[in-house]
């Protein structure tokens, strides 16, 4: 006989009452309760993770191209040292130096764009493999190092431009110590010797990478120092290594260079968290409504467990584990098909994608059959398709229990009217 009060006596009698209203009226609800959180735990872990290769596509692309992990002012007399104390230190990665100088670049045909132009020096694709692989050559070879003339534009830049490989872009260096005037006067053409494409629209809008030895074009500007960190959540510890041994440096953390934008994406995901959870909140209120029903129907048995000596906090679990079974049964399937979809993201793209343009042609074909011919596949679905999506277990863990727990404590909520009436008045009735 099983242990009254005991754990293994509470899934004894939750399962025997689960049993009982398989063909009960509750039976249905709890069934789309179940229902409800695998496809709230699916859809959770679906979203978040396309919108983390979403994110991190961006992210990345800051990282790897742009703001670096560290950057450090690269002008004063222990520039050597500090070259020494980066290639020494055990949490860089690597790092490179690099001028930048804000211009207005013109195109052959007069179209003008306002420019960020950095120097690059010869061995960086061998040096920042993370910049070797976020930089996609679309045209021509980023050769930058054998022609001092040559010049890199943005996927966007260039269209911009109107400009090909091979044209003549005229850039006018505004971030030079020199005067306004003379600056505009003071034109440097350059040869287009490549396009790039990055997966961030604004480094393709706005940036162009040329040889650092320009000296002629960079004539004042100050050179700074890009780290990239093993761990980018060390770069506080760096910071005060960088501070305590060369505090001219006046070394700045990405957290400092991008927190608008990254706010902005903790804002965004964490909002699109807060809309999806709202599938739990209507699984839990069913649960909740299903499961009072069910303590006021089983009111004759709950007597009959307390007058035979049950206790009334275990016979209250047992409403609680039945909560808690419905939350497993519908969280571990959420939890093994959002898996599985986020691995084939691109073949489940490619079938949504198949299946809307056949039921778009085939219902077509009934109302107005000389416009299905016009049908075509929407492009997006493939844009969604070769977005990574990028699972991480802590989040999926918490978003699996989440949707155990919202069953777990709408059950308990619901068990607290056990036993409300007295004993002696459920029998005398029944």
């Amino acid at each position: 006989m099983k242990t009254k009060g005991g754990l293994s006596w509470i899934y004894f009698v939750a399962k025997r009452f689960s049993l009982v209203d398989r063909k009960g009226s509750g039976s249905l609800s709890f069934k789309l309760s179940t229902l409800g959180i695998c496809f709230g735990v699916m859809t959770l872990i679906i979203v978040i993770s396309v919108m983390n290769g979403f994110q991190r596509e961006f992210i990345d692309a800051i990282m790897e191209v742009s703001s670096f992990h560290v950057r450090a002012e690269g002008d004063f007399e222990r520039k050597a040292d500090f070259k020494k104390f980066l290639k020494e230190n055990p949490r860089v990665l690597c790092s490179q130096e690099f001028i930048e100088s804000e211009c207005l670049a013109v195109g052959p045909n007069g179209k003008q764009a306002a420019v960020l132009v950095r120097g690059l020096e010869p061995d960086v694709f061998e040096n920042d493999k993370g910049f070797a692989k976020e930089i996609r050559v679309l045209r021509g070879n980023f050769d930058l190092f054998n022609d001092k003339t040559a010049v890199a534009l943005g996927s966007t830049l260039f269209r911009t431009l109107g400009v090909r490989v091979g044209d003549t872009v005229s850039l006018y260096s505004l971030g030079s110590k020199k005067p306004l005037l003379q600056a505009f006067q003071d034109k440097k053409d350059f040869v287009v010797a490549a396009i790039f494409m990055t997966g961030y629209a604004d480094i393709n809008q706005t940036f162009a990478y040329v040889d650092k030895d320009r000296a002629d074009f960079f004539d004042g500007q100050n050179s700074s120092f890009g780290i990239k960190l093993k761990n980018p959540s060390t770069d506080s510890a760096l910071l005060d290594e960088i501070n305590q041994k060369f505090p001219e440096a006046k070394a700045k953390s990405w957290r400092e260079y991008n927190r608008s934008f990254f706010g902005a994406l903790r804002v965004e995901k964490n909002m699109l968290m807060l809309l999806v959870l709202l599938i739990f909140v209507v699984v839990a209120i069913n649960i909740f409504n299903s499961m009072r029903r069910i303590v006021y129907e089983r009111r004759f048995e709950i007597s009959a467990l307390s007058a035979l000596g049950g206790n009334i906090s275990s016979i209250k679990n047992i409403f609680v584990m039945r909560g808690f079974l419905t939350g497993l049964r519908g969280a571990i399937p959420g939890l093994l098909l959002g898996m599985f979809f986020c691995v084939n993201i691109k073949s489940v793209f490619a079938v949504l994608s198949g299946a809307i343009f056949w039921l778009q042609y085939l219902a077509l074909l009934v109302v107005a059959p000389q416009e299905a011919a016009a049908v075509a596949q929407n492009p997006m679905f493939a844009v969604y398709g070769n977005i990574p999506a990028k699972m991480y277990a802590l989040e999926i863990f918490f978003i699996t229990l989440f949707g155990i727990l919202s069953a777990v404590l709408s059950s308990w909520l619901a068990s607290r009217e056990v036993l409300n009436a007295a004993i002696s008045e459920v029998l005398h009735d029944e």
